[in-house]
């Protein structure tokens, strides 16, 4: 089938890169000149296992093409995905301007041909009605404009129908996630629409493409448009509040003498909690969670509700980092004057994101102290992009980030750092302490190798 996706954010880039290595033929659309370049060189802007290796395998099969070009990626396209950002505004709802501009500009450059326009952005309930009022005035607009000129109007207005087709994407894993998911979602009252979906999604749904072809078939959902958006921001919201959940128990344990990591086997062996989404730890950040339950409590409060809940996962996850400080200054008292360093920046490991990443509250907090703040990231260290992180000396090594520090905090639990060489490091410290933000690291090792080891929980 013939794909068009615009906006090769995370979402964009990796949904065309996945639709074109299954057979699509697929343009992805930017208005970013420097990206579209670095992208038609078979580079990836963001860091994603396994999407470099799609994305030249791709461009070599001619699968993909990369272009700022909007009219010919509508020519192209019989579905054309809206895969633009929606960041958080303060207010906590989510900016729709450019998904406007892209609903309208469709209209402007939509002629003969049945489209099917998929919002495959995480936009707020309600949007898909939204989007297609905002396809027809972009159309009008580009008719008045043919009328003024002189121009003929083609007595047939060109079809489309707009589906809801949520992304559930792990920043680290989205390639995996794409051709494995648990489910697809399509929101629509369509059947012609829907049927181009599943037409699109065949192989996946089939798991041609998968890891494990023995598994049973992707289930697929099909709904109103409505729904459907709902889903993606439950699902987020459910994780999210599982994740605060655990988290204030960790709060809890630490006082009463129990252990959050035995607490939370305990629990998750119950079939109906599950075990995963309850590690305890420095809570939830990344571009997903934090704007997509501040704007499903913004959603709520547009029609009348207060979802108290939610707004209490959010108001825990905060709390949480403060927790990290709170334990440094139980372990070292003053922290003014002292040396403190972070092992990893990013939100999650596998991926060199840092939106309203942990470390940033943590970061912002220490230096109010007065405390020297370094760090150590596998991959920001490597790439020397310091996400203006000015307050911070990021150090090219784990022994370098140790050397002189009076204590480490474990930030993100990338898989380097359980095989470091925690003995030395413990050697080149004033006082060698951790602080394992994650509950990741074993707790005998790290002391065997002369660290004071400091849980979340424990």
């Amino acid at each position: 089938m013939k794909v068009c996706v615009i906006g090769t954010g995370y979402v964009g880039l990796v949904t065309g890169a996945c639709l074109a290595h299954i057979g699509h033929q697929v343009i992805c659309i930017d208005n970013n000149e420097e990206k579209i370049r670095l992208l038609q060189s078979g580079q990836s802007p963001i860091h994603e296992p396994g999407l470099p290796e799609i994305l030249q395998s791709t461009l070599k099969s001619g699968n993909i093409v990369f272009s700022s070009d909007l009219s010919a990626g509508v020519d192209h396209g019989e579905v054309l995905f809206i895969a633009v950002g929606t960041p958080a505004l303060p207010s906590g709802e989510s900016d729709t301007r450019y998904v406007e501009a892209v609903a309208r500009s469709i209209g402007a450059h939509l002629n003969g041909g049945y489209k099917v326009i998929v919002n495959k952005s995480t936009v707020p309930i309600g949007s898909g009605d939204w989007v297609r009022m905002l396809v027809l005035e972009g159309l009008a607009e580009r008719q008045q404009v043919l009328v003024g000129a002189g121009g003929r109007v083609a007595e047939a207005p060109p079809e489309f129908d707009v589906v809801s087709n949520p992304e559930f994407l792990r920043e680290g894993s989205a390639v995996y996630d794409t051709f494995n998911p648990d489910r697809i979602v399509l929101g629509s009252s369509n059947s012609r629409a829907i049927a181009m979906m599943e037409k699109l999604y065949s192989e996946i749904v089939e798991r041609s493409y998968g890891q494990d072809p023995t598994l049973p078939s992707v289930p697929v959902l099909v709904t109103d448009l409505s729904s459907a958006e709902m889903i993606k921001y439950a699902a987020n919201a459910f994780l999210a509040t599982k994740i605060s959940f655990i988290n204030e128990v960790a709060n809890i344990c630490d006082r009463v003498g129990a252990d959050v990591t035995e607490v939370a086997r305990g629990i998750g062996l119950d079939s109906r909690i599950g075990s995963k989404f309850l590690q305890a730890g420095l809570g939830w950040g990344g571009s997903c969670f934090p704007k997509d339950v501040s704007a499903l409590v913004h959603t709520a409060e547009d029609y009348g509700y207060e979802a108290q809940l939610l707004k209490s996962a959010i108001s825990v996850n905060h709390r949480q980092r403060q927790i990290v400080i709170e334990k440094l200054q139980q372990t070292l008292k003053i922290l003014k004057g002292k040396t403190v360093g972070l092992l990893g920046l990013t939100f999650k490991p596998n991926t060199d994101d840092m939106r309203d990443a942990p470390s940033l509250s943590i970061i912002e907090e220490l230096t109010r102290l007065g405390t020297k703040v370094k760090a150590y990231d596998p991959l920001v260290s490597q790439t020397g992009l310091a996400h203006g992180l000015s307050n911070v000396l990021i150090e090219t090594d784990p022994e370098r980030l140790a050397d002189g520090c009076d204590a480490l905090v474990l930030v993100t639990d990338w898989e380097q750092f359980k095989s470091l060489d925690y003995s030395k490091m413990a050697q080149l410290m004033i006082h060698p302490v951790l602080v394992d933000g994650r509950n990741y690291l074993d707790r005998k090792q790290i002391e065997a190798a002369g660290f004071r080891y400091v849980g979340i929980g424990h």
